[in-house]
């Protein structure tokens, strides 16, 4: 076998070039037909996305917002950069124009959703300002809340999301095309269904506030907001949607990269790896049984009790290697990356720990149960050489995970 660390970066690569947003839009928009749509791209991938679009559809005209690190010009199109995972004004100015564009559609409407969306387009509804859904971005990310749960809260203090985007844009038809970065795909959840209908009711979304202790601490606009009786808006106008990419398929992409089924020596998770990152490492780490290759893919939850730097893949991975060294796990490599190249609010896509990780974190002086008790895990992969630095990808598919016992 070549350098076990190197397989896994391979593999895990594999699992990023599979979510491609340009072909993956190329391949959805083969045999369709348009008359001069609008094209509105949203997320980490949407510029990708929207110059994929461009090179197949005469677009009356393409407006994009995605990330700072994944922004660039686009000849032809209007691309905003904004904040992720916690919004902010120019998030909040590209929401502005995207209703402004929408209510001069000419017909038909081109929608190009990618993971991140619901960060980057805050559209706050009346009452709640934009440092108030910040706030709130900033307590369920600490809460240790799932992305469904974010985004059913994130849906009703929105203008665009929960189908509010479609909604802006009748009467014209609007396609929506989806590179989902939700383990379940479901089209509400991904970056807060613009098109779509919401995941719950108002009343749904209190109930899981209370329930992640995060209520109390919300701005009085917001529960003031989620409180009152909403008017019955009647159904939403009908349009065209489709998943074009998505955290399984990146799996399955690895598999074959690995080299194949389980008589190969490969191994895939039959289910989502999610939940709290300690008990996903209990997962992952009881999984091996034997040498061979074993895949994973989902998004877990870190619930922050410190103040360091990191983020859940790196955290898992510390976790992976605490666990296996605990267990007498040896001879293995492990790999846990964001498919979009950053992890929490850092540089790092994750971390590639070994058994020989925990003897060189102490060998630079850490102490991993501090580490992780303060949420610090960036600073101990640094330390130890085990950052996971890609740069940003482009794509976005939620997260991969890949373990080698030789």
């Amino acid at each position: 076998m070549s350098d076990p660390r190197q397989h896994a970066l391979q593999i895990f690569q594999a699992g990023v070039a599979q979510a491609d947003p340009a072909q993956a839009v190329v391949t959805a928009l083969a045999g369709r037909r348009f008359n001069n749509p609008l094209v509105i791209a949203i997320g980490k991938a949407a510029r990708t996305m929207a110059e994929a679009a461009m090179q197949h559809v005469d677009a009356d005209m393409v407006v994009v917002v995605t990330n700072y690190e994944n922004a660039s010009p686009l000849e032809g199109a209007e691309v905003h950069a904004a904040s992720h995972p916690v919004p902010d004004i120019q998030g909040a100015r590209a929401a502005l124009r995207i209703e402004q564009v929408l209510a001069h559609a000419k017909g038909e409407v081109l929608a190009l959703i990618s993971g991140g969306g619901s960060a980057l387009l805050p559209a706050p509804v009346t009452g709640v300002s934009l440092e108030d859904k910040a706030e709130v971005n900033r307590l369920l990310l600490a809460s240790g809340a799932d992305i469904v749960t974010m985004n059913l809260v994130r849906q009703h203090l929105s203008r665009l999301k929960g189908g509010g985007l479609l909604r802006a844009a009748y009467p014209s038809k609007v396609t929506t095309l989806v590179l989902s970065d939700v383990v379940s795909d479901d089209f509400r959840a991904i970056a807060s269904g613009p098109t779509v209908s919401p995941i719950g009711s108002p009343q749904d979304a209190v109930a899981a506030l209370k329930a992640f202790e995060v209520w109390d601490h919300l701005p009085a606009s917001v529960r003031a907001h989620l409180e009152q009786v909403v008017p019955d808006m009647g159904a939403l106008p009908d349009s065209d949607i489709e998943l074009i990419g998505s955290n399984s398929r990146s799996v399955a992409a690895m598999a074959r990269a690995a080299g194949g089924g389980v008589r190969h020596g490969v191994h895939v998770f039959p289910m989502p790896l999610e939940g709290d990152v300690a008990a996903a490492a209990e997962v992952i780490v009881d999984c091996v049984t034997q040498n061979g290759i074993y895949l994973f893919g989902g998004e877990t939850t870190v619930k922050l009790k410190g103040d360091g730097l990191g983020g859940r893949n790196q955290e898992l991975a510390l976790r992976v290697a605490q666990l296996a060294d605990a267990r007498g796990l040896t001879d293995y490599v492990f790999l846990s990356g964001g498919t979009d190249g950053r992890d929490g609010p850092t540089d790092a896509a994750g971390g590639l720990v070994d058994d020989g990780t925990l003897a060189r974190l102490r060998a630079a002086g850490v102490d991993l149960n501090d580490i992780l008790a303060r949420n610090d895990s960036y600073h101990a992969l640094k330390a130890a050489g085990d950052l996971l630095q890609i740069g940003a990808t482009g794509t976005n598919v939620a997260d991969l995970q890949v373990l080698i016992k030789a």
